[in-house]
């Protein structure tokens, strides 16, 4: 009995320098490789917490007389600062959006020449549901015609021709959506399509009520996303990259 016992102890100390011995022999890099890893995921978490930080102070310098939704969060490079101007005129809030490479605060002056505009928000109150709904240029584009084109995903698209312009465009739920391009050019347009719709398979657009409508333009000159949200109407333009204004769009939801 006591040689099973020595031997049991023995061998659950080799088993222990053993271990050691081998985390003392893991490669440098690998350790470099694990740190940088952590390194990235702080950072992350830090560039979360910092955008949420400054989402709240711009909501704070918004005196409106209903709740306002804001975006959960934006796109802005890597080492940027999020920030943002805010006016309130009337019935109508403006919200534009900026990365600076400095911590600026909100509506700094400075901004319009240092920062860099990431996206505007236009939120406008109508006296009521109907009026607002009205301020939505919806298409239900399956009974409007036009060459069918498969975007994937079990959705049709339809695309329409005119004034040397192409659209694509498909409905999503209570959303319509099309993407522009031109006529010499017409793979641009699908390709963006596509790119849209598997976007949107695993992000959501904000639910309207009453509907939605999102253009995106191959050319980085006219994206436009509005929906309603019964008298209020949202506004998302000046957004230069298509697939950046439904990332702005869908973190609404």
């Amino acid at each position: 009995m006591k040689k099973v016992v020595f031997l049991f102890l023995l061998l659950s100390i080799c088993s222990i320098s053993a271990c050691a011995e081998r985390d003392k022999n893991v490669p440098e890099h690998d350790n470099k490789i694990n740190t940088s890893v952590t390194q990235s995921i702080n950072d992350k978490s830090d560039t979360v917490q910092a955008q949420t930080e400054a989402l709240q102070q711009i909501k704070e310098q918004i005196h409106f007389d209903v709740p306002l939704k804001m975006p959960s969060t934006l796109p802005i490079g890597e080492g940027s600062f999020l920030t943002a101007t805010t006016r309130t005129q009337g019935d109508q809030v403006e919200v534009i959006f900026y990365e600076s490479k400095e911590n600026m605060p909100i509506n700094d002056i400075r901004l319009k020449k240092s920062g860099t505009v990431i996206g505007r928000l236009l939120v406008k109150k109508y006296k009521s549901a109907e009026g607002a709904s009205t301020q939505i240029a919806f298409d239900n584009f399956n009974q409007n015609g036009g060459q069918e084109v498969d975007l994937g995903y079990n959705i049709k698209g339809y695309q329409d021709a005119g004034a040397g312009s192409l659209w694509t465009g498909w409905n999503e739920g209570r959303w319509a959506i099309a993407t522009h391009t031109r006529t010499d050019n017409p793979d641009a347009g699908v390709k963006l399509a596509k790119q849209a719709v598997a976007y949107l398979e695993n992000h959501m657009l904000p639910i309207p009520r009453q509907y939605g409508m999102a253009q995106l333009d191959v050319y980085q000159s006219g994206n436009l996303i509005v929906w309603q949200d019964e008298k209020l109407v949202y506004t998302l333009d000046s957004i230069k990259d298509p697939l950046n204004a439904l990332a702005i769009a869908t973190a609404f939801y």
